[in-house]
């Protein structure tokens, strides 16, 4: 239950015709120098640091934060894991680097505005911003410490080992036993016996126990009064004047806390997210980007991935999961066409609406007046059937548009799958 494995329960899996695509659960994710502060805060141990943005700002504050450092850590931001074995686009290897503090400003010009591609950021990768200027702590020992979210017991999940760093993942799959796993009753809270039963899994070498026990509780409480729906640090690390320190940060939170944790929602960087997505998220549709080439638009959760399935079963590819919901505006239909048009990867769309909350006419007249405001350079196959989808067909015949109607959903992926390919 690592990194890797972590990911599983903060994500869902879509299955498009029997091939895995990973939906991210929207959750707020911010960067490490912004979990270092936010922990910070709350009484845990990091190393010092500051975020830089442009190479006058590294010298600045390689005079004013570190002027006596010798080495300094150069940590590339940006939200994905495996920064360190990343390879930036420009050919420089390694998105941290532990350099001559003379050399920072140098290293970090080399990072700032270039794209970094990980194993997490797929091909693209993305965009440096800012890089993270920490001071080069004597590390002694490296272990790995999350907090999650577990269903099985319904509550916070600590999860200990006493190896941390970068081949967390392989450690656990081959050494399955070093995983320790404490369940925290959520009435309760954490006790002295789960932080020590913690501290036990981690098996410091040189820290004290009880310092140790007392930040191992910080945490857990950073999780619940943040509402936190992870918090990892890896590494979790000993220094050489026996104290643990948080050397990594990577929290994520529950969106249906952004009312109460403005503060913390007020972190988002929207520039390092899908721009589709962020543009759906403000129009309030639950979209999600694939790779595909046959943009889809559909009512409801079960049958946008049913017609995810069925585009794959006949030869097709789907471009998006994009959800309407049950009671979008005209407003909303135009935002999603804009969306899905603005994907160049996309070759034909299918709109595929079976009208019960959601009504055909409405769907209609979004279709209408999203071809006014957006060029239609693609075939669109449309589906309705449901309430008011009389009207709804009538709105579109009187429209003029040249549309392909389909009478089920089998037809309309058939025709959205041959659309495509020519």
């Amino acid at each position: 239950m690592v990194r890797g494995s972590l990911s599983k329960l903060v994500c869902r899996s879509l299955s498009v015709g029997g091939k895995s695509q990973q939906q991210q659960i929207r959750r707020l994710n911010i960067h490490e120098y912004q979990g270092a502060e936010l922990m910070s805060k709350h009484g845990i141990n990091v190393p010092k640091g500051v975020a830089v943005s442009s190479v006058e700002e590294v010298r600045k504050a390689i005079s004013d934060v570190f002027p006596k450092e010798n080495e300094l850590v150069v940590k590339s931001q940006i939200l994905a894991g495996g920064r360190g074995l990343g390879t930036f686009k420009s050919g420089l290897k390694g998105g941290v680097h532990i350099v001559k503090t003379n050399e920072a400003e140098d290293i970090a010009g080399k990072m700032l505005g270039q794209v970094l591609v990980t194993k997490q950021t797929g091909a693209r990768g993305k965009t440096v911003s800012k890089v993270y200027l920490c001071e080069k702590m004597s590390l002694v020992n490296e272990m790995y410490f999350a907090i999650t979210l577990d269903r099985t017991t319904a509550g916070p999940l600590i999860i200990a080992c006493s190896k941390g760093g970068t081949s967390i993942e392989d450690l656990a799959e081959k050494f399955p036993d070093m995983i320790i796993k404490v369940p925290i009753d959520v009435f309760k809270g954490i006790t002295d016996e789960d932080a020590a039963k913690v501290v036990d899994g981690l098996a410091p070498k040189v820290a004290d126990k009880a310092a140790s026990m007392e930040q191992v509780k910080k945490l857990y409480e950073l999780f619940c009064k943040s509402d936190c729906t992870m918090l990892e640090i890896n590494p979790i690390a000993e220094t050489s004047d026996n104290k643990l320190v948080a050397a990594d940060a990577k929290l994520n939170f529950d969106d249906n806390a952004a009312f109460r944790q403005k503060e913390i929602f007020a972190l988002r960087d929207t520039t390092q997210e899908d721009p589709r997505e962020v543009a759906a998220a403000k129009a309030d549709l639950n979209y999600i980007g694939l790779d595909g080439e046959i943009g889809c638009m559909v009512n409801g959760a079960g049958l946008a991935m049913s017609t995810m399935d069925i585009i794959k079963l006949h030869g097709g590819t789907p471009a998006n999961f994009l959800d309407v919901g049950g009671s979008a505006s005209e407003h909303q239909v135009v935002e999603a066409f804009k969306i899905l048009t603005s994907d160049d990867k996309v070759k034909a769309i299918l709109v595929n609406i079976f009208g019960g909350i959601m009504k055909c006419d409405v769907i209609a007249s979004g279709i209408v007046n999203a071809a006014k405001e957006v060029s239609l350079k693609v075939p669109v196959i449309v589906r309705l059937e449901g309430t008011n989808v009389d009207q709804g067909k009538r709105i579109l015949k009187e429209s003029g548009m040249t549309l392909i109607t389909a009478e089920d959903l089998d037809d309309a992926a058939e025709k959205a799958v041959k659309a495509a390919a020519s």
